[in-house]
């Protein structure tokens, strides 16, 4: 409840010279903020209220956690914690403001580092910056700077706090999540009138013929090559060896160009920046950053007629849309290739189990959150989720702001939508992806999102239960026609594009000649010609049997051609289909299928349910592959050593086309033994938090072999102990540890029998001790669908193989690595396009082009 006191400032102002002794009795809970300590004063730990809200925000002056006014009586009651630190930015609007005029700020010097969204330069309004003191129970207020009647450890501890940096800014330089700056460059960066202009198309390096990962400088316009980069791009380093010869310090990479911005890097800063002006400095050069999109291969989207570009046709381009308010209608501001994050969380959140999870919770969730809510999981979850659905923060504009935009012919923006930061800050903590600012694959990021909602249980009811289903996985000897049927956890059903059933070929092939024709003589391309990709292809290429590598048969005792074919074993509540659009060319390099796939509204996959054992097939025997071991025990760990190091790569290639990075594709698939895809995709995603998780195999020498090797290859221990990255996959599969433990041991380490093991004695299940279980999901990182377990195995909502499709979200760009991320949301019978922070009723969703698609289950 509001107290006037705290606003009014009537009786609970203080006399100045009672001020050092009323904070006598608290100076033992006021604090100087430390190098490390993060410091929240631009956003409250529950909410998106700021210094810009109305009742602005209140700084913890012992934890430096932000409060806004409704959550601050939360704080004092848990803690105690007396003496916060208010801060609030008053807007006062200026009557016949002119054009130019700066506006007038006081006490400014207290927000030099104050992150808001309010425009500071803006010529209609002038801003107040307030700074208090508040003591709570009695709400008593001492304003700020009053630095002659406070103690100086109130002094110090104000001004550190004051001045304190983003808490989103890691000390580590190693890290990934430093956000980005405005360059100092920017501002007065000096473009030479020479008179270049960037050609449409066409572009290469100017000292060599590279035509990839070019940078356009911002000085003088030269277009150059830069570095050999991890993720298969790069160059000659011309870029670099330019900006040493010249100094011009910017530089813009060719492809990253979008109406949001662009990619910037500072030779100078040594970092990528951040530039303010960067559609002034674009526009020197003749680039409208506002009307077009660049390509990787140098082709303008302006060159293609209207409506066929991929970026005109997902957002909507051309076409006048009407902005949605109100709940469920909020946006999420792009804090710099975070479009991932948004569109999987509007999606998320669009699925009433999910609501009720986190915001019908919200109460208790906030009132059980530990002391530091902004490094709990539900909390931050359920703040978003808040965020998204109340309606707060998504307000159309008052009616004589509309009359003042016409009357001046301008399009003011609004600072609707909300900010991610402490969320996405939380939830890619310790992910060497997720946590910087590259762009990300959405898919991927929707499996670590459900990884953590796993490991965090919010109530009786784990919400991801309703994306989970199991997969009957039928495999074949084609020589002794005798079967296996296993079982799998999984979250996605992923569709591979059927390009060979494209039905405008001779369309494409055309295109191609006439491309080629004007990449050659320096033409703008012809109009874009997509492939046209029946849906009932794709769902026919994931029912065919596919070839098993290396696989052994037992009915054999050898190696022999065997195929697996996969069935629903049961249907999701929300089925989520992936169209594997995304691979890699023969030199190894990301690219992505730009193909048109007529998706269904509505979607039957009832002839997909598994069938199990049929009559007439014969099983094939549990017998496990010999373990050949040499009579000399040091040739044996040799001979372990080297061929462990023998890795399936079809299966490190479907895994990398699903957006996993490179590396933890190849120690997916060498540390399962190269069981498969689907073995190595459980390993991913028990394995996707830790640290190490994208860096390169490191293979024991042959010194350490004899140690540790053993355990890491997989190969039989003396004492019989599993490996631990074979228990850790198949707890990641949502079976208790020592229930995995025992499998293992009863099937000599074999990964895929040890499986079938489990699901063929039901009955050790029971037997399971419940204090063990607890003591491992404690202890083991990797035991994240174990706290959802019961006796029955994997929770599983099992019904009718009939969707109606609710969601969808789109990718425009070459690469899971570039370009941006878009969602679509079918909301009271109307469909509605969540663009950041542009939310507006959809006119033509493109539901051919979409990436990831969202099915709800048709109720019987």
């Amino acid at each position: 409840m509001q107290r006037p006191a705290l606003f009014s400032g009537g009786d609970a102002q203080m006399a100045a010279g009672d001020l050092g002794e009323l904070l006598v009795p608290y100076m033992p809970t006021i604090r100087v903020p430390k190098s490390g300590d993060r410091v929240y004063k631009t956003e409250c730990a529950f909410s998106y209220d700021s210094p810009d809200s109305e009742g602005g925000l209140y700084v913890c002056m012992n934890t430096f956690l932000g409060f806004g006014r409704e959550h601050i009586e939360r704080h004092y009651r848990k803690t105690g914690q007396c003496v916060y630190l208010h801060l609030k930015r008053h807007v006062i609007e200026v009557p016949g403001a002119s054009g130019g005029a700066s506006p007038k700020r006081r006490n400014a010097k207290l927000f030099l580092d104050l992150e808001t969204n309010s425009d500071p330069n803006s010529d209609d309004s002038e801003y107040e910056d307030e700074a208090k003191l508040i003591i709570f129970p009695d709400h008593y207020e001492i304003s700020l700077p009053n630095i002659e009647e406070l103690p100086a450890l109130v002094t110090i501890a104000c001004d550190a706090l004051l001045s304190a940096k983003s808490p989103y800014r890691k000390q580590d330089p190693d890290s990934w999540e430093e956000e980005l700056q405005a360059s100092k460059h920017a501002k007065t960066l000096v473009q030479l009138d020479n008179g270049v202009r960037i050609p449409p198309s066409g572009w290469k390096c100017s000292k060599c013929d590279l035509r990839e990962n070019l940078w356009l400088n911002l000085t003088d316009g030269s277009v150059l090559c830069g570095k050999w980069f991890f993720d298969g791009s790069g160059g000659n380093g011309h870029a670099v060896e330019h900006y040493k010869e010249m100094g011009y310090p910017l530089a813009v990479k060719l492809g990253t160009i979008t109406p949001d911005g662009a990619d910037v890097y500072s030779f100078d800063e040594e970092e990528p920046v951040l530039d303010p002006h960067i559609a002034k400095h674009l526009a020197h050069f003749g680039i409208d950053m506002l009307q077009m999109q660049v390509t990787e291969n140098g082709l303008r989207d302006n060159d293609i007629k209207p409506r066929v570009s991929e970026w005109e046709v997902i957002q909507e381009a051309g076409v006048k849309l009407k902005p949605m308010y109100g709940p469920g209608y909020t946006g999420m501001k792009n804090l710099g290739n975070s479009c991932y994050l948004s569109a999987v969380m509007q999606a998320i959140f669009s699925i009433p189990e999910f609501q009720r999870a986190y915001v019908g919770n919200l109460p208790r969730i906030f009132d059980y959150s530990p002391l530091d809510p902004t490094q709990d999981f539900n909390t931050q979850m359920a703040k978003l989720g808040h965020g998204l659905l109340s309606g707060q923060y998504s307000k159309p504009p008052m009616k004589s702001e509309l009359i003042e935009q016409v009357m001046k012919e301008e399009h003011k923006p609004q600072h609707n939508g909300i900010s991610p930061r402490m969320f996405k800050a939380f939830i890619s903590k310790g992910h060497p992806e997720f946590s910087s600012n590259r762009q990300q694959d959405a898919q991927e990021f929707f499996l670590h999102l459900i990884n953590l909602v796993e490991r965090n249980p919010v109530g009786s009811e784990n919400p991801s239960d309703v994306f989970r289903f199991l997969v009957e996985e039928r495999t074949q000897c084609c020589q002794s026609r005798k079967v296996r049927y296993t079982e799998r956890v999984d979250y996605i059903m992923q569709l591979p594009v059927a390009m060979e059933a494209a039905t405008n070929k001779d369309e494409l092939i055309a295109y191609e000649l006439k491309r080629r024709e004007a990449e050659a003589a320096r033409r703008p391309p012809p109009e874009l010609v997509r492939a046209k990709i029946p849906f009932s292809a794709c769902l026919q290429a994931f029912s065919e049997p596919n070839n098993v590598e290396d696989f052994w048969s037992s009915a054999l005792q050898a190696k022999s051609a065997g195929v697996k074919t996969s069935r629903f074993a049961s249907f999701p509540e929300y089925l989520v289909v992936q169209i594997k659009k995304f691979t890699f060319g023969l030199d190894w390099i990301p690219k992505k299928l730009d193909v048109s796939i007529d998706m269904p509204d509505f979607l039957d996959i009832n002839h997909l349910r598994a069938r199990g054992l049929q009559p007439g097939e014969e099983e094939l025997p549990d017998i496990a592959p010999p373990i050949i071991i040499p009579d000399d025990p040091k040739d044996r760990m040799t001979n372990h050593f080297v061929e462990s190091l023998d890795i399936d790569e079809s299966s490190v290639m479907q895994l990398a086309e699903m957006g996993f990075p490179l590396e933890a594709c190849r120690k997916a698939v060498y540390y399962t033994g190269n069981l498969g895809a689907e073995v190595a995709f459980n390993w991913i995603i028990a394995h996707m938090e830790e640290p190490d998780f994208a860096e390169p195999l490191v293979t024991p020498a042959f010194g350490e072999v004899a140690s540790s090797g053993a355990a890491a290859i997989g190969i039989v221990g003396l004492d019989n102990q599993p490996p631990e990255e074979m228990v850790a996959i198949i707890i990641s599969m949502g079976f208790q540890r020592n229930l995995s433990i025992q499998a293992l041991k009863a099937t000599n380490n074999n990964l895929e029998r040890a499986l079938e093991w489990i699901f063929s004695h039901p009955e050790l299940e029971e037997e399971s001790e419940p204090a063990l279980d607890m003591m491992n999901m404690e202890n083991n990182a990797n035991a994240n669908i174990l706290a959802e377990t019961g006796s029955e195995g994997p929770r599983i909502k099992d019904g009718s193989g009939r969707y109606e499709l609710f969601g969808f979200i789109s990718h425009m760009g070459t690469s899971t690595m570039s370009g941006h991320y878009v969602c679509h949301i079918k909301k009271e019978g109307r469909w509605v396009i969540y663009n950041d922070l542009r939310v507006c009723a959809s006119e033509r969703p493109p539901k051919d082009l979409g990436y990831v698609y969202f099915y709800h289950r048709i109720p019987s």
